[in-house]
Parts: C-alpha cells; sequence; structure tokens
C-alpha cells in the first residue's frame, strides 16, 4: 500500500480523496495557485505545495511543477481527480517514467478509450451499439457533407479529444454544417489542443445514461450500474441520479454488461465511465467513456456502498476487487445536484465572488460534498461548481422530497447559485414522472 499520495487537483474532489487517503492510513501532499492559496481545504492535507500563478494552464496543468512537488513531496502516487490532467495519456506515461503511480488507466488505455474515435472503434469490437458515424476522422467538408446526406441530418460534429460538451456542434442542414464544424475545429483547438474531430447522426431528444465501471489488474472487471444525467444544459450536467427511472430491466442489464465488455477489451484497470444515450424507442448507443472518475460518482457509491475512491487506491497499489459483479446491488435511490455559482437567468453567467454565508443541510440521507465555507471567494478562474447535493432515500418519490427540503435548507449567500432553477425542476411534472430528455432545461426554461 501506498504511504504518501499527492493529489494534482483542487477544490471539492481534492478533499474528497484527502478524507479518503486519511481513512486508508495514507498521508496526502496537495499542490494549489496562488488563487487557492490558504483555502481552508489544504488543511486536511498532510502538506501542500503552489505549483504556479492563478491560471490553470500555468499551474494545475503543468506536468512538470506536479512532478517536482510529487518528488519534494516523496510520493509513491498521483490521484489526477477529475478535470485538469485526469485524462492525459502524456501526463500518466510521465508518472511511469518516474516511477510514481498514476491512480488511474494505464496511458495506452487511456489514449484509447479517451480518444472518441479510437473508443467507437473499439466500442464495435466490443459489440457494443455505437451511433451511426463516420469510421474515422473528418478530413475534408466534403467528406463531412457525404456523410451527413448519408445519415441524414440533423448531425453531430464532435472533436475526438473533447469533454464536458467542449467542441460539440449540431448542424441541421446543408448550409450550417460548414459552421459547425469550423466552430467545432476551434473550440477543440482552445480547450484541447486538437483540431481532430468526427461526424455521427444526431438523435433528438435522448436520455443520457451511464455506466459506472472499475476494473483491476488481476483480469477482474464489474459494473456498479447506472446514472441518468440526461438533465443538463449546454451538455453540462445539472442532476444525476439512480437507478436510471424508467429504464426497462433488460435495457438495463443489456447496457451494464456492454460497458463491461468494453473495458475487458481495452485491458483497462480502475474506475471509468461508459456514456450511453437511448433514443425515444428505447435503443442505447456508446458515445464516449470518461477514464476517471465522475463527478457524480457519489450517486454510485450511495446506491451501492462502494467507496469509489477507496476504490481507486486499493486497485492502483495492485489489490483485487474485493467483490464480484452479483455481490453488487442497487439500493433505494441516490440524487445528486451540482451546486454551481452560475446564473440560470443570464445564460449560466458564472457568478465568482465572495460567500458571505453558507449554510449546510443536513439530516437522514443526506451528503453535502464541498470545499468552500463562509468567507471563501468562489475564483474566476475555474470550474463554477461549489458543491455537490446528495441524497439517499428508499424510493425516488421520497429522494425527491428528501432533495427539495436540502435544497431549502442549504443557503448560500452572497453569489447566485444554480439551486432555485434545480429547485424548480424537482417540482416540474415532467421530472417527477421522468418525461425528460437533455434537451428538457433548453426547452423550457428561457435563460
Amino acid at each position: 500500500m501506498f504511504k504518501r499520495i499527492l493529489v494534482a487537483n483542487r477544490g471539492e474532489i481534492a478533499l474528497r480523496i484527502f478524507r479518503a487517503c486519511r481513512e486508508l492510513g495514507i498521508e496526502s501532499v496537495a499542490v494549489f495557485s496562488e488563487a487557492d492559496r490558504g483555502a481552508a481545504y489544504l488543511e486536511m492535507a498532510d502538506e501542500a505545495y503552489c505549483i504556479g500563478p492563478p491560471r490553470a494552464g500555468e499551474s494545475y496543468l503543468k506536468i512538470d511543477r506536479i512532478i517536482s512537488a510529487a518528488e519534494v513531496g516523496n510520493v509513491q502516487a498521483i490521484h489526477p481527480g477529475y478535470g485538469f490532467l485526469a485524462e492525459n495519456s502524456h501526463f500518466a506515461e510521465v508518472c511511469r517514467d518516474c516511477d510514481i503511480t498514476f491512480i488511474g488507466p494505464s496511458p495506452e488505455a487511456m489514449a484509447m478509450l479517451g480518444d472518441k474515435n479510437s473508443a467507437r472503434k473499439m466500442a464495435r469490437l466490443a459489440d457494443v451499439p455505437t451511433v451511426p458515424g463516420s469510421e474515422g476522422l473528418i478530413e475534408s467538408e466534403a467528406q463531412a457533407l457525404q456523410l451527413a446526406l448519408q445519415f441524414g441530418f440533423p448531425v453531430l460534429i464532435k472533436a475526438s479529444a473533447g469533454g464536458g460538451g467542449r467542441g460539440m456542434r449540431v448542424a441541421l442542414n446543408e448550409l450550417a454544417l460548414k459552421s459547425a464544424l469550423q466552430q467545432a475545429q476551434a473550440e477543440a483547438e482552445a480547450a484541447f489542443g486538437s483540431t481532430e474531430i468526427y461526424l455521427e447522426k444526431y438523435v433528438e431528444h435522448p436520455k443520457h445514461v451511464e455506466v459506472q465501471v472499475i476494473g483491476d489488474m488481476h483480469g477482474n472487471a464489474v459494473h456498479l450500474w447506472e446514472r441518468d444525467c440526461s438533465m443538463q444544459r449546454r451538455h453540462q450536467k445539472l442532476i444525476e441520479e439512480s437507478p436510471a427511472p424508467n429504464l426497462p430491466a433488460e435495457t438495463r442489464k443489456a447496457m451494464c454488461e456492454s460497458a463491461v465488455r468494453l473495458v475487458k477489451l481495452a485491458n483497462y484497470h480502475n474506475a471509468g465511465t461508459v456514456e450511453f444515450i437511448v433514443d425515444k424507442q428505447g435503443n442505447y448507443f456508446f458515445i464516449e467513456m470518461n477514464a476517471r472518475i465522475q463527478v457524480e460518482h457519489p450517486v454510485t457509491e450511495m446506491v451501492t456502498g462502494i467507496d469509489l475512491i477507496k476504490m481507486q487506491i486499493l486497485v492502483a497499489a495492485g489489490e483485487p476487487l474485493p467483490f464480484k459483479q452479483e455481490e453488487i446491488v442497487q439500493r433505494g435511490c441516490a440524487i445528486e445536484c451540482r451546486i454551481n455559482a452560475e446564473d440560470p437567468e443570464k445564460n449560466f453567467r458564472p457568478t465568482p465572488g465572495l460567500i458571505t454565508r453558507i449554510i449546510p443541510p443536513g439530516g437522514f440521507g443526506v451528503r453535502f460534498d464541498s470545499h468552500v465555507h463562509q468567507g471563501y471567494t468562489v475564483s474566476p478562474y475555474y470550474d463554477s461548481m461549489i458543491g455537490k447535493l446528495i441524497v439517499h432515500q428508499p424510493t425516488r418519490a421520497e429522494a425527491i422530497a428528501c432533495m427539495k427540503r436540502a435544497l431549502r435548507e442549504l443557503r448560500v449567500e452572497g453569489i447566485k447559485t444554480t439551486m432555485a432553477l434545480q429547485e424548480k425542476i424537482l417540482n416540474h411534472t415532467a421530472f417527477i414522472e421522468h418525461h425528460v430528455d437533455t434537451t428538457f432545461i433548453e426547452r423550457t426554461w428561457k435563460t
């Protein structure tokens, strides 16, 4: 087992990993930018090192500075959390070259599944349904048009190295295709340093369902059931839940088994998420794999009782999974609301600033994962999420009631947040009956 782990991240997920390390008897080393200097969550680590200025490109994304901090901190492993370098196969390779364990998949598996184009090829080899689309990357506008006419408009242009909705554009007709290609490539280059794109048929009004998986170094791989992430805006998730409501049992079983086939074929170790869309006819299609822990992992933890961060650390240390597939059972219903420092009434504009007052909720089945506190200043340099509110109850109706109560109880003053909108969503008949899809917010609320 590791003695010391460096956490190459910040905020809520860094704190989550510090806590897991403490419970496992492992010392943790934090890194921070000048923007995060003095943040209270850093006190949970055993040591902390400054790695640069506020901008992520000069701190949290600087591989050489993180490796230097790891060497000074005398760590055996690095946990990347999510975002930043979590899906950077080069970073994982540098860790290996420096004899530091990367707590995540191998660089080879990450490169294979983290790139959306190669992941789709792997999915086809694993007999996992994929959305009809280009066999490889788009090389020209003429090729894109030929494929679009073959599959029929609308089509979706996606960045091969993309994530979080960046580098994605929908083209409704031939006229819109050219600008969609240019916009997707420009956004992809700015966000990921790559202009590689591919094209697929756009599935209208789909549900977004993902499967949590984890594999060890002993040939074992399992799924930890699914999460519904359909409630999102601009491909950014707002509410997640498990089990996915209104999903037929046979579809759930087939989807989860498909996810396991894929990770086994890729020889994938550690935690990951296989993402699918489900059309109006109930057909499911693979869209991508996130080769890391997800923001919404607490939803799965609550319904399975399995600590995914601890499992990541144990698997990276060479331990076999302590459970078999048949032992992993979904119990009750869990819902998560991502609390973002954003103003939904102004197109979800970020609202950085000073939190003058915060009162976290409590009570049976309520969990609030957050690094912020009264007097904390939300930085404009990073993601706007300030916390995750999770509830777990025996039934979905009880979970919705509990979440509404917890949202009312949670007070965040000094900045605008997404909580008021999330409360409206939870009271909406369409959400209660789960007649929603990934376009629900755009169609229902004008922001």
